[in-house]
């Protein structure tokens, strides 16, 4: 793959990460009340209900942020994939350990079937590793390019 098709890629997928994590924590934040108590309900975060309620929002919010910036976008990936791994693996916790299994999920993903979520999930944490891999590959020749054929002056003051 060319870089300028790499970078292409790189950059669709942090569009559709970016959209995925704000419109999640913006239907976390409007319905609060209601993600608070459903998050109060799951067996696996009801003593932390309060705080993930919060913190989960603010993560994505702050995760789009890494990678609407260009020199944090890397960070922001590697967040991205660490979230969606989180969340799959949640999926998979809730629905083969519970007994119960209440939707916290905001907007269009609290209509998804739980299958069809950890589908959807899964095709996220894919998505995000193959950013990383591109971008760890194409950023340092993109780097050294710029350099080739020519030599650094010291930096003096």
């Amino acid at each position: 793959m060319r870089p300028i098709k790499k970078n292409l890629a790189v950059d669709a997928i942090c569009i559709l990460l970016m959209l995925l994590f704000v419109y999640a924590a913006a239907s976390k934040l409007r319905d609060y009340q209601e993600f608070k108590t459903q998050l109060g309900q799951s067996p696996l975060l009801t003593s932390y209900a309060g705080l993930t309620a919060w913190l989960i929002p603010f993560i994505e919010i702050l995760t789009t942020v890494l990678l609407f910036l260009e020199p944090t976008r890397l960070a922001g990936l590697y967040a991205s994939y660490t979230l969606m791994v989180l969340f799959t693996a949640y999926i998979i916790a809730i629905t083969r350990f519970a007994d119960y299994v209440p939707c916290s999920c905001g907007g269009v993903l609290q209509h998804m079937t739980w299958d069809q979520h950890l589908v959807f999930n899964i095709c996220f944490v894919f998505l995000s590793l193959a950013a990383i891999l591109l971008y760890n590959r194409e950023m340092p020749k993109l780097f050294f390019a710029k350099d080739q054929g020519k030599r650094r002056k010291p930096v003096t003051e």
